[in-house]
């Protein structure tokens, strides 16, 4: 259950893999502008948006490995390998111990776009 809710959280369908989650506390900011991670405009972009606050999943967002720059259809930051994941998002996912355990390993599956939690997905 708490697999599918990252997924969900982190707005990224991707393929079927091992990953590992790390939080980095900035995606945990409302008021930090959308120009601040990659997909910030462009056809897949998130322009309707002007903070990361306003953003429907706020504070269950983060970056992917599957995004890859700029523009790419899965929303909504670059991380390095795996998820990069706002802390509030992490502390979800593990029943508030992130600060504690640091990272963990998932495994992550592609899903519908529909289901991302972003009315403009799958568009």
């Amino acid at each position: 259950m708490k697999l599918t809710f990252v997924l969900f959280l982190v707005l990224l369908p991707i393929l079927s893999l091992a990953d590992t989650v790390t939080f980095d506390e900035s995606y945990d900011n409302a008021t930090a502008p959308i120009g601040s991670v990659a997909c910030s405009n462009g056809i897949n972009g998130l322009a309707n948006f002007a903070t990361l606050g306003s953003l429907p999943n706020f504070p269950n967002i983060g970056g992917s490995s599957a995004v890859a720059s700029f523009g790419s259809p899965y929303l909504i930051d670059v991380a390095g390998d795996g998820f990069n994941i706002g802390l509030g998002a992490m502390n979800a996912l593990t029943n508030n111990h992130a600060i504690g355990l640091g990272r963990i390993d998932a495994t992550a599956i592609e899903v519908d776009r529909s289901l991302c939690g972003l009315f403009f997905c799958g568009m």
